[in-house]
């Protein structure tokens, strides 16, 4: 092969200049917010900034938030989620749109429907509180069903797409064996499926931690009792920047380590 043609094959196998350029524009769009705000991070001050009684309220309150929807969704949606992947039923289409609703409904609404719901004066709230005396708004209980309605689809989601890729003539052979159907679900589905339940779980986490407009609606924004970290974000907005952008770098830090965790399940192998 001559230098002449060699030097065509590689012009050939280049990128086009103007694809290189606005891939590198489209970058942009998320790379400079970033360092925007590592550029405003007050670093000599962050020990003090995060170890303040706000911030420290906010953090507890968005763990428990948090793990509360995490494991409330672990408990509904992973049966959800085997009921969309193998049962047959008219309306199933129907079902999964409901499920999948609150990743495309604005927060707000959501909370709105939810403080509608199961508010003093809600669908369910009412009876429930003159039977119990439970309120459920403006409480962290309120705050953990607001990160649970928001957050669970994407458990759902995961799981229902790991159950459908699963072979189920693996759940057939554990069945011939003698085993029964909660024996195969224990022993044989959740244990195969378990790179899908893993990631989904991580995601439900990680989006219940960053709820918001959800939150504000239906639990409020009460300092040490419905306050999580990104409503302490926007009240410091308003008084302190320097504690605002702290807590920003924190949900930014978590949010990309999750993602930077999940990348061979979403992405593939990079």
């Amino acid at each position: 092969m001559t230098k002449q043609a060699t030097s065509r094959d590689r012009r050939k196998r280049r990128p086009p200049v103007v694809l290189v350029v606005l891939a590198a524009l489209g970058l942009s769009v998320f790379v400079v917010p970033l360092l925007g705000l590592l550029a405003r991070t007050p670093w000599r001050d962050l020990p003090t900034v995060l170890t303040s009684d706000v911030v420290l309220d906010a953090l507890r309150i968005s763990v428990i938030a948090s793990l509360g929807a995490t494991a409330i969704s672990a408990i509904l949606g992973v049966p959800l989620a085997w009921v969309l992947a193998r049962v047959e039923f008219r309306g199933r289409s129907i079902v999964r749109g409901l499920v999948v609703l609150p990743l495309v409904l604005p927060p707000v609404v959501g909370g709105a429907a939810l403080l509608f719901a199961l508010g003093r004066r809600g669908l369910i709230g009412e009876p429930l509180n003159q039977m119990t005396g439970l309120v459920l708004p403006f409480s962290t209980w309120g705050v953990v069903i607001a990160a649970t309605f928001v957050a669970m689809p994407f458990l759902v989601i995961t799981v229902e797409g790991g159950l459908r890729n699963l072979d189920p003539r693996y759940e057939g052979a554990a069945a011939t064996l003698g085993a029964g159907r909660w024996t195969v679900l224990w022993r044989v589905t959740l244990p195969m499926i378990g790179s899908s339940l893993a990631a989904g779980l991580a995601l439900t986490w990680a989006r219940a931690l960053g709820e918001f407009g959800a939150t504000i609606t239906f639990a409020g924004n009460l300092q040490g009792r419905t306050q999580t970290l990104p409503l302490a974000v926007f009240v410091a907005m308003e008084s302190d920047r320097g504690a605002a952008v702290a807590l920003s770098l924190i949900m930014v830090v978590i949010s990309l380590t999750v993602l930077i965790v999940l990348r061979h399940r979403w992405w593939g192998a990079i």
